[in-house]
């Protein structure tokens, strides 16, 4: 499924998303939780998640990314949300959550989770809201 906004096109195909990798990686290395992240490991995650893409058509490559882990039953956890430093301040971080809350039949109605150091802001815009005293979270 397409979605578009001017000059940018969202969409959650796992192949077109999988034939541009490498733009996913040059974003991931743009972040503080996934700079480091290995291709191989990139591949694999998109392989086992649902994910969105934004493309900005005029430079034909991502320039927004986002990640979901999901049973398809009961629960969903939002990942590597990220838009590209050029590009923040056009509504793509908007764009992208709420194609995942609001739009996928996937997702509705089931229970979303995510962590997140600097953006509470875009998703309490969503009705997320912050529960750090029961959060609890195993890093390697």
């Amino acid at each position: 499924m397409l979605i578009s906004k001017e000059q940018y096109k969202m969409t959650d195909d796992r192949t077109l998303i999988m034939e541009h990798c490498n733009d996913i990686k040059d974003l991931l290395s743009q972040s503080y939780w996934a700079k480091e992240r290995p291709l191989e490991v990139i591949k694999k995650s998109i392989e086992q998640s649902i994910s969105f893409a934004v493309f900005d058509t005029e430079e034909d490559k991502i320039i927004a990314f986002a990640r979901v882990v999901t049973d398809y039953a009961t629960m969903y956890y939002i990942c590597d949300v990220i838009v590209d430093e050029k590009h923040r301040g056009n509504g793509l971080g908007k764009m992208l959550i709420d194609r995942i809350v609001n739009k996928d039949d996937r997702l509705r109605g089931k229970y979303g989770m995510l962590l997140t150091s600097d953006a509470q802001g875009l998703y309490s815009q969503f009705g997320f809201k912050e529960y750090e005293q029961s959060c609890m979270c195993k890093f390697r």
